[in-house]
Formats: C-alpha cells, structure tokens, sequence
C-alpha cells in the first residue's frame, strides 16, 4: 500500500468482489486479463480498476496486464483474508443459526469456535457440533481463546450491551446484524449490516426500471 494514502470505504467494499471475479476466472484457467476485459466481465469501468488497485501500488505491467493468480493473492493479503479468524455468536436465534450455518459450509479462514445465548431452551443445543453456551461466561470465553471477531445477531435494544461487553473482552472486530448502528472503541472494527437496507435497495432498482420502461 502507498505510504499516506487513505483507502475510501468504497475502495474497500470492491475489491471483494474483485477477488471473487478472479476466483472463478482461476476455475477457468485464465493465466492473464487485461484492465479492459476485467471491466466488461465485473462492470465496473478499466479506469476505475486501475485507480483502485493502485491505491495498493498496482499490480499490472503494460502491454499484459493483470496475473489472474498474483492479483488475487495480493487482494487476499489487502483483505487479511491470508490468515485465519476465530470468532463467536451472539445470539442462537433463527438469524444467529442461519450465520453458523453459512460460516461452516463456506470455510474460508473464519472460525465460529463459540455460540452464545441467555434462552435456557437453547443453551446446550448443538448447531453444527458447536454447542451453544450460557451468555453469562461470554467475557471468559473470548479472553481464555482469543477470539478475533463477534458477530451480534440479538435484538435492537440488547446489541450495544454485547457488543461493549465483547470489546471489553479483547475482540478486535464486530459483525452486526441487530437493526442498529452501533459505537465502539477506535481500535475495535465493526461491519454493521443493515438487511433492510439491501432490499429497500432492491424495491428502488425495481420501480426505477419501471419506471423507465413506461
């Protein structure tokens, strides 16, 4: 990354996408793309690809263009995604059990070593051979197995508590899906995700093209 160089939110929410498209070009045995036909396949435009990498140094040659394989890596190492991520669930609700779900099927450096909840009814139950736990050990928990991510899937009104309590405990970053934003300390990382907001998005997409065919 260049030395003084700020990364724009929206910089960094591309290049996962980035790195998906690369991952399937691998499956198809592409060596090499240029910035051009990157655009036509992800459709976002060869100019805005190449400011975006190089706000990391760039990573293509002229006249080449980009290692399909190299790029990938090096997004990946951008990402943090070269190393492994322990984390835990708060919350062993239908959201709470769909995300352990889909962290065990998509085995990817993420880790759910944990799931925790004050409902006595689920307390012992097990979701993917990981057995849910009595939310009051949660600060021990995280401390005694260095757990690097939270993820809140609790109610609106209980969120913050879990999360200043997971803060305090040492995580270093939150996923959130309770239907708030949250406040935490500087050094804590956090991702809230709003799913409302997503499909209010759609309902816009879907009446503006409506709107156009009239």
């Amino acid at each position: 990354m260049k030395k003084d160089t700020k990364i724009s939110n929206a910089v960094i929410k591309r290049l996962p996408r980035y790195r998906r498209y690369l991952k399937e070009l691998q499956k198809k045995g592409v060596d090499k793309i240029s910035s051009n036909e990157f655009s036509s396949l992800i459709g976002y435009t060869a100019s805005q690809i190449r400011q975006d990498l190089n706000n990391f140094g760039g990573f293509g040659q002229q006249g080449y263009g980009y290692n399909v394989e190299g790029l990938y890596n090096e997004i990946s190492a951008i990402l943090g995604l070269d190393k492994e991520y322990k984390m835990i669930i708060v919350g062993a609700g239908n959201l709470g059990q769909a995300i352990a779900n889909y962290t065990y099927y998509y085995k990817a450096g993420f880790v759910v070593c944990g799931i925790f909840d004050i409902n006595p009814r689920l307390i012992g139950l097990k979701i993917n051979d990981i057995e849910v736990m009595d939310y009051e050990n949660i600060v021990e928990y995280v401390e005694e197995n260095q757990i690097n991510i939270g993820i809140i899937c609790t109610t609106k009104d209980s969120a913050q508590e879990v999360a200043d309590k997971l803060c305090f405990a040492g995580v270093s970053g939150l996923w959130n899906f309770a239907p708030v934003d949250l406040e935490v300390p500087d050094h804590v990382a956090i991702e809230n995700v709003h799913l409302s907001d997503s499909l209010h998005s759609l309902a816009y997409h879907m009446n503006r093209n409506t709107t156009e065919n009239i």
